[in-house]
């Protein structure tokens, strides 16, 4: 029968630990104290909280064990999401320090588990720890009020923002420390299964989770919604009525901090972004910031003829008979469908991905463009459109374009991820009718400017034109327009500049100048490291209690990897969207799920099969040409795109399953791989040297030295004493 479902497994007999004389890892402790926990387990009385543990996540009556484990892991997945959506939003350094909140989850829930039995009691004070975490980044906020000047981020009030390391320092320890309260309620019931009954039940709750939380995100709930799930949870988990009053009164507090943030005026929330539309300035003028960053302004057409040109210089090279079809990608609030109108197009197809964005636009830019039967909305990634359909356009316009992060990752979508690689620009030429212009226009760094006149240049085989207007905050305003077949129409100033490599599809990260990690990101990493080693040391006790699990740990982070490389692969097959996002990360757990049900219920292969046939699939993924993947029809993109990224992720927790059913403290066991993981998002910078192809090298080095660290261990074990 399957490891799990023995009786007297080793996983069983070992969650009582062993005295401290015995080391937690010899059999001879584990034999001595196996009965007892069997025992303890089939009372119910086997909670794993050890004599001075508390009430807490283990006192409430509602459910039974198993649907226990599985809403405290729901709880916890969607407080992660919650944490690094909502911070994100408030604090700009958080939005351009990728993963940031993702690696703190990851390590305040590992040393949750590897306090799993311990007399701290980090789910006791989980509420107040939250109510901090809220107060502070709702009293220190951190807001991008100017693109030049001395001190463009400012607090509350116009005061001065904390600095970068204080915000960033004290939003770090704190997400630690509450994602810790949630990790430790998840394994006090973690370690009262065996190990891979008790993983399923976490998968589980964790698809709960992102199912909850995507849902969220469909209605655009504002974040005191997620408040409502994530403190009236964690008061469940303490008891519901019988928790003290003032963890009653800190969750309170939490939602009402979060209420009052929900309903400030002029403020919406999108599947993004949290939106913020103000009409202000002599001209009436309809101002956006998203997740407190200035973003767009909505004028009338008679203001944008006077005051931003630069709109209509794309217009000087198309002949206004051949505006047939004109193509608008990131139409925003509707500044460039106006133009657009007024310069003759016939009709237009207006591409945005944030619906809420759309919707403020169609209700309040002052000539209201979305209201005219010539205009057609999609809701939809830009690079994903220009895949996709089939029609032909006279003009595409890149109409600004600007992410509002730094580089690509977890903790925040890049929305022109893959819109301005050279392959996007290919896939706009190829959509372009006979004669047909392509523009592009922003605000430009003088490096970024080069680099997409030169992919433009590239791409069409003819530099393009260039009109330069006035600067912004050391950017510049800049149009570029291009054509194949010949010269741009009334064209007076063709670029010279110098050649910058475009960014792609595999490196798409057009704001690095070069296949660089910037040296903040080296000095964060670092001592996002260091802290946690610290924290792990003090809160979690000595780190040779992981020592026999290092193989777990090297599993975590070649996982956290193969998940990250799956996203952003989804992504540009399908498009950098909140609904993609979510629904990849559904399934790779469904997969995983499915990993376990397999390791329950058949008798796997020895390992050295497993790993042969992982590593043989990440060599099958990583000899498939991506463009082969993208040129693709969607069916078959899908089925293609969803083999090559489900099957590693398949195999790997069948490996992953294998081991931890013979596990011998399945809360350390599984902090190591939590650890692991973590390690795992800070090696995921490597990309911005390497492109993300190369994550596949890394991961399967990662599984091999796992097969290589169990491989070694097992033969030290069977080693004469």
């Amino acid at each position: 029968m399957p490891p799990d479902d023995r009786p007297e497994s080793l996983a069983q007999q070992t969650e009582i630990p062993a005295p401290p004389e015995t080391p937690a890892g010899d059999p001879r402790g584990a034999a001595r104290n196996g009965r007892a926990a069997e025992a303890a387990t089939r009372s119910g009385t086997g909670t794993g909280t050890g004599p001075s543990t508390g009430r807490a996540a283990l006192a409430g009556p509602l459910f039974g064990r198993p649907a226990r484990l599985a809403f405290a892991s729901f709880l916890m997945l969607f407080a992660e999401l919650a944490l690094i959506r909502w911070t994100a939003a408030n604090n700009v350094y958080v939005t351009n320090a990728t993963n940031f909140v993702l690696l703190a989850s990851f390590l305040g829930i590992g040393v949750g588990f590897l306090n799993a039995r311990s007399s701290r009691d980090f789910v006791r004070w989980a509420p107040l720890l939250l109510l901090a975490l809220v107060a502070f980044v709702l009293a220190f906020p951190v807001i991008l009020a100017s693109l030049s000047g001395p001190h463009p981020y400012q607090g509350l009030f116009g005061h001065p923002a904390l600095p970068r390391p204080v915000s960033l320092a004290v939003v770090f320890v704190l997400s630690a420390t509450v994602m810790a309260g949630f990790g430790q309620a998840v394994a006090r019931l973690f370690v009262t299964f065996r190990p891979l009954s008790a993983y399923r039940l976490d998968i589980a709750g964790s698809i709960a989770g992102i199912v909850v939380f995507s849902l969220l995100s469909f209605l655009d709930a504002p974040p005191v919604f997620w408040g409502v799930v994530a403190a009236g949870g964690l008061i469940l988990l303490l008891g519901g009525r019988s928790a003290r009053w003032w963890q009653l009164a800190a969750a309170a507090v939490v939602v009402v901090l979060l209420g009052v943030e929900s309903a400030a005026p002029h403020e919406v929330w999108s599947p993004y972004y949290k939106l913020s539309a103000v009409v202000a300035g002599k001209d009436s003028a309809l101002y956006v910031s998203a997740n407190n960053i200035p973003y767009q302004a909505a004028r009338s057409l008679p203001v944008l003829r006077n005051e931003k040109k630069f709109y209509f210089y794309p217009y000087q090279h198309v002949a206004r008979s051949a505006l047939k079809n004109v193509l608008i990608v990131g139409a925003g609030t509707g500044n460039d469908v106006a133009v657009a109108l007024s310069e003759g197009a016939q009709h237009v197809d207006a591409v945005e991905i944030d619906p809420v964005l759309l919707g403020i636009g169609r209700a309040k830019h002052p000539n209201h463009p979305y209201d005219s039967p010539r205009v057609t909305t999609i809701t939809d990634d830009g690079r994903a459109y220009l895949q996709d359909t089939t029609k032909k356009y006279n003009l595409i316009l890149f109409a600004l374009p600007d992410s509002l992060t730094a580089v690509a990752g977890q903790s925040s979508l890049r929305l022109e991820s893959y819109l301005l690689t050279e392959q996007s620009v290919q896939a706009a030429e190829q959509r372009l009718a006979p004669g047909g212009t392509m523009a592009m226009y922003n605000y430009y760094a003088p490096f970024l400017f080069d680099r997409y006149a030169t992919t433009m240049d590239d791409v069409f085989h003819r530099a393009p034109c260039a009109q330069v207007g006035p600067p912004l905050g050391g950017r510049r305003l800049a149009v570029l327009t291009d054509r194949p077949g010949g010269p741009v129409a009334n064209c007076t100033s063709v670029w010279h500049g110098s050649k910058v490599a475009p960014a792609t599809d595999d490196h798409p990260f057009p704001y690095l100048l070069s296949n660089t990690i910037p040296s903040s990101y080296l000095w964060m990493l670092g001592l996002i490291l260091a802290v946690s080693l610290l924290f792990v040391r003090v809160g979690g006790g000595s780190l040779r209690r992981m020592s026999g699990y290092v193989d777990l740990a090297f599993m975590g982070a070649a996982f956290m990897l193969l998940e990250t490389k799956n996203i952003v692969q989804f992504a540009l097959l399908f498009g950098s969207t909140w609904f993609v996002n979510a629904l990849v990360t559904g399934a790779i757990l469904v997969a995983v799920y499915l990993a376990v049900e397999t390791a329950r219920h058949i008798k796997l292969p020895p390992p050295w099969v497993l790993y042969v046939a992982l590593i043989a699939s990440l060599v099958l993924t990583w000899l498939m040409p991506q463009q082969d993947l993208v040129s693709l029809p969607i069916v078959a993109r899908f089925l293609a795109g969803a083999a090559l990224a489900f099957a590693p992720v398949y195999l790997a927790n069948l490996i992953f399953a294998q081991r931890f059913s013979n596990v011998e403290t399945t809360a350390i066991a599984f902090a190591a791989n939590l650890l692991g993981a973590m390690v795992g998002g800070v090696l995921e910078y490597l990309a911005l040297i390497t492109g993300y192809r190369f994550l596949l090298i890394l991961v399967g080095a990662l599984y091999a030295l796992a097969f290589v660290v169990r491989f070694r261990r097992g033969r030290a074990t069977l080693q004469p004493a």
